[in-house]
Order: C-alpha cells, then sequence, then structure tokens
C-alpha cells in the first residue's frame, strides 16, 4: 500500500493536527473532476440566472400589488365621498319633502280662502 489515503476518484485526504479540518489533494491523473466541475460551474451558472428572472418577476408583482393597493384605497377614500353625499342628499330631500307638503297645505289653504271670500258676496 503506497498511500492508506488515497481514494478511488483521486482525492487524498491528511490527517491534520486539528480535527476540525481536513486536507484534501486532487490527483492529476482523473480529468473527470475538471468536466465534473465545468458541468457544476454552468448548472451553478443556470441557476443564478434562474434566481434573477425570479427576483425580476417579484419586483414586477410587488409593483403590481402596491399599484393596487393605492388604487383600492382610492377607491375607497371616492365611495366614502360618495356615501356622505348621498346621505347628504336624502336628507335634504326630506326636509325638501315636508316643506313641500307645507307649501301645499298653504296652497289649498289659500285657494279655500279665496274661494270663500268671492262666493260670500
Amino acid at each position: 500500500m503506497a498511500n492508506p489515503y488515497r481514494s478511488k476518484q483521486g482525492l487524498s485526504a491528511r490527517p491534520v493536527g486539528n480535527s476540525d479540518e481536513i486536507q484534501l489533494r486532487i490527483d492529476p491523473v482523473h480529468s473527470d473532476l475538471d468536466e465534473e466541475i465545468s458541468g457544476l460551474h454552468r448548472q451553478v451558472t443556470q441557476l443564478k440566472s434562474v434566481a434573477q428572472e425570479i427576483e425580476t418577476e417579484v419586483q414586477v408583482q410587488n409593483d403590481l400589488v402596491s399599484d393596487l393597493q393605492t388604487l383600492m384605497s382610492r377607491a375607497q377614500t371616492g365611495v366614502k365621498n360618495g356615501m356622505r353625499r348621498l346621505n347628504k342628499n336624502v336628507i335634504q330631500q326630506k326636509s325638501n319633502h315636508v316643506l313641500q307638503v307645507i307649501i301645499f297645505g298653504l296652497f289649498c289653504f289659500g285657494m279655500v280662502y279665496l274661494w270663500s271670500k268671492l262666493f260670500k258676496r
């Protein structure tokens, strides 16, 4: 046995004084590791581009949500103002209705008074 720490993939681990540390040495005989590293690098690049696209989409969605919230608050304010105006008009129409009844009563009383004055002679 030439090297007891040699692995099948071309990596070897050497014991170090501190048990938390491990040193790895890559054997240049196995070129498959370079291809694996290149493949992993391509995958990481693809994942990074997907993550950036997701981030862009999230920003667009957040902008839409904030625009909708602004629109809804404006609509709510408009509805409140409309309800306030409608309530004022209803109250005013009720008081106008009473005023119209009073005017009609006075008109009828006046007509009866004039009619009684004209036909009394």
